[in-house]
């Protein structure tokens, strides 16, 4: 299991579009994923949990993997937050 810390900069924050464009991508992968923020753990395949989240501009957020590909996953969904979702919203 591994985890990383990571500051969602993007304008809106995981709100609908780029929850969807994170989630899509998370499914992408075969080991369990998570988000944290502050005391609250969800599924990061889940739309309804991220969004139950309201992580909004600013918010740090823990992304936690446990799996086969959990490096991958990690690298691929941090990246995707540290870029603002260049190019996906």
């Amino acid at each position: 299991m591994i985890n990383q810390k990571v500051t969602v900069t993007n304008s809106v924050g995981l709100h609908a579009r780029p929850a969807t464009c994170f989630i899509q991508k998370a499914n992408d992968f075969k080991c369990s994923l998570w988000i944290e923020r502050e005391e609250r753990r969800v599924n990061a395949k889940s739309l309804l949990g991220v969004l139950s989240l309201g992580v909004t501009k600013d918010n740090e957020i823990n992304i936690i993997a446990d799996g086969p590909d959990e490096a991958e996953a990690i690298k691929a969904l941090c990246e995707m937050i540290n870029t603002s979702f260049a190019g996906l919203i």
